[in-house]
């Protein structure tokens, strides 16, 4: 069977689904890989290591011909680029589709009689751990955020004793206390700021003393805050405002605010409202990391900087992106298990009692057959959906 890679339509994306190192391993799956050409170049990965390590290089529409199985890390679900109508009925896509953020994606790839994989469904157990690309993008992005606040703040992150006398330390407060949130966390302190962490799930306090930062805890009744994937869920109208009520002094006192509340296919909640803007010292920095979903700060503008009350505001969306090279690695890693697990004796073998693929497989046959995104889009939710037929592999291949 041919796995084919390709080049990234998503404008601005610089990532590669599969990197050079992982195309061995799926050899020894019993799986031949194809890649289009330049498809790793804005990522760090020349076609040459690709070449090297016994890929095939081929153009886009070659690539598209061959694989029975075709790699993004933006898929179609997510882009819905040009390459949708040149898909072959019974193709298996695998990659990030944003079905909950746009689940006529997912019924314009069943329309196309396409078999697609959202990487973002894998569910959150032991098994699949090595799978997660939500985690591994958020480390990426964690990090990166705290470059960012640095880039931008006027002022250096440690205390420095020097002879023109002793400069203080920033403070920096992280909003969400996820993957992102943790390394955010860790990436601030490692520059030498001085750091304090919220979260509404009360259980990650540990996780935050853990990696030097201090836990603040508000007046606020959480116990139905997790849901059992361990992602906070969605909270009332009232709870979000006496938080806020309660988060304007902590927010006020800090140099740089970094924001990572977002929730699976809803609104991102607003946390920081512009009077806790007003309220920070001038030269402060916060960083939006659910802007993608409207942000949770009052001021945030997708993929802009605004500068509001002497207060810069950052809300970006492509900060994995923006460490493209190891972002790939990781996310080729968990790409690469995920295709193991699906292949038997170098074919596609899917087990629908299999929660990893159940919870992952978007449609196939000419139907949405993912319960969730089927009561979205008000069609009938299947029983038990049958175990999708294998791709089929062009003549001769």
């Amino acid at each position: 069977m041919i796995v084919g890679v390709l080049r990234e339509a998503a404008a601005g994306e610089r990532r590669v689904a599969l990197v050079p190192a992982s195309v061995p391993f799926l050899a020894k799956s019993g799986l031949d890989v194809v890649v289009e050409k330049g498809a790793g170049e804005a990522a760090g990965y020349p076609d040459a290591e690709y070449a090297a390590k016994g890929a095939s290089l081929a153009p886009r529409d070659e690539v598209i011909n061959k694989a029975a199985v075709l790699l993004q890390v933006d898929g179609p679900g997510t882009v819905q680029d040009a390459d949708l109508s040149g898909l072959r009925k019974g193709q298996a896509l695998i990659g990030m589709q944003d079905p909950l953020g746009n689940p006529e994606g997912a019924k314009a790839m069943a329309a196309a009689g396409l078999t697609a994989f959202s990487m973002e469904m894998v569910p959150r157990i032991t098994r699949a751990q090595s799978m997660d690309v939500l985690s591994s993008m958020a480390t990426v992005a964690g990090y990166q955020a705290v470059l960012e606040a640095a880039a931008h703040l006027p002022r250096l992150f440690p205390m420095l004793m020097t002879a023109a006398g002793t400069l203080a330390p920033t403070k920096v407060f992280v909003v969400g206390v996820g993957v992102a949130g943790l390394q955010a966390i860790a990436t601030a302190k490692r520059l030498g700021a001085v750091v304090e962490a919220y979260d509404v799930r009360p259980a990650v306090k540990d996780q935050v003393v853990s990696v030097g930062a201090k836990f603040v805890e508000f007046d606020l009744e959480t116990g139905d805050s997790e849901d059992k994937g361990g992602y906070a869920k969605e909270q009332s109208d009232d709870f979000i405002r006496r938080q806020q009520e309660q988060m304007q002094a902590v927010v006020a006192r800090n140099d740089v605010v970094i924001t990572t509340a977002a929730i699976p296919g809803r609104k991102s909640p607003v946390l920081v409202t512009e009077a806790m803007v007003e309220a920070m010292a001038p030269g402060s920095v916060v960083v939006d990391l659910a802007a993608e979903r409207g942000g949770n700060c009052e001021l945030t503008c997708k993929n802009e900087v605004v500068t509001a009350h002497g207060v810069t505001i950052l809300g970006p969306t492509d900060l994995v992106s923006r460490k493209p090279y190891h972002a790939s690695q990781m996310f080729s890693k968990n790409t690469e298990t995920f295709l193991k697990s699906l292949v038997k004796d170098g074919e596609l073998a899917l087990d629908m009692e299999d929660e990893v693929v159940a919870g992952t497989l978007l449609c196939r046959d000419g139907e949405v057959v993912h319960p969730r995104l089927c009561e979205m889009l008000g069609l009938p939710v299947p029983a038990k959906p049958a175990t999708p037929d294998t791709p089929d592999t062009p003549e001769g291949e």
